[in-house]
């Protein structure tokens, strides 16, 4: 698959005239967590050549490549991407953190070395707490849910926990974040649900796990309350990305 996605980002700079400076697995591979027939779910970020930064008109700034039941394929542009670092947008942290990798250049390695500098713990965990909420209404209607759902609903709350205690980007690996920030006496429930989704295909169901809703709830508003007494960050400065993106287009 690796030499297939190569193939369709190849593609990608031809068609589109762009250079890709960095692309990477995201979602439930990229966390570890994939089921049998799980997509792929590759993520990059791509350069146009001067003269379209130039242009009076507005002009996009994704590339949506390819969506099917085997590929999701999209692309921010450099200049998006850099002002979505400013504001410290946490999917960015997580495509950069990723660990399948299906390219890199010395450019990416340049925007990698700042990035770390506009992490935001306050937006973070508003990121995460708002989509464990979203995705929490959905999966908590029904006796049966899909088991993917649960994970969709459990990551954000150790992610976030991950950031109020550790001030910094959560790992992609989901092995990881358990480690860290589920409590013991729960692991053995979601090792079970792990082994569950990894034997079945991706839509499977399962019956709700009301030790682990209820966890998940009292973790939410934990994270809602320590929300409230953070600082609002400073104004983070442009001169960096600035000057990374004048050295990039070309």
């Amino acid at each position: 698959m690796k030499n297939i996605i190569a193939a369709k980002l190849a593609e990608i700079e031809k068609s589109e005239n762009v250079r890709i400076l960095y692309a990477a697995e995201s979602g439930s591979r990229a966390w570890g967590i994939a089921s049998p027939d799980s997509d792929y779910d590759v993520r990059f970020v791509y350069v146009r050549p001067r003269e379209f930064y130039l242009k009076l008109e507005e002009t996009r700034d994704v590339i949506e490549w390819q969506l099917d039941k085997t590929l999701d394929i999209n692309g921010w542009d450099l200049s998006k991407t850099l002002r979505l670092l400013h504001n410290s947008n946490p999917r960015l942290f997580e495509w950069a953190n990723s660990p399948i990798i299906y390219k890199t250049t010395d450019e990416w390695a340049e925007i990698r070395k700042e990035m770390n500098s506009y992490f935001s713990v306050r937006a973070a965990l508003h990121h995460y707490i708002s989509i464990a909420e979203r995705k929490y209404e959905k999966y908590k209607k029904g006796d049966l849910v899909k088991l993917k759902r649960f994970f969709y609903v459990i990551h954000p709350v150790l992610a976030g926990k991950w950031v109020l205690h550790k001030k910094c980007p959560p790992p992609v690996p989901f092995a990881e974040l358990v480690e860290a920030e589920l409590e013991p006496e729960l692991r053995p429930i979601l090792e079970d649900i792990l082994k569950q989704r990894s034997e079945a295909p991706e839509q499977s169901m399962g019956k709700r796990f009301d030790k682990l809703n209820e966890n998940i709830e009292k973790n939410i508003a934990s994270l809602i309350a320590a929300a409230g007494d953070l600082p609002i960050d400073e104004k983070a400065d442009w001169n960096c990305l600035n000057e990374l993106f004048f050295s990039i287009v070309v």
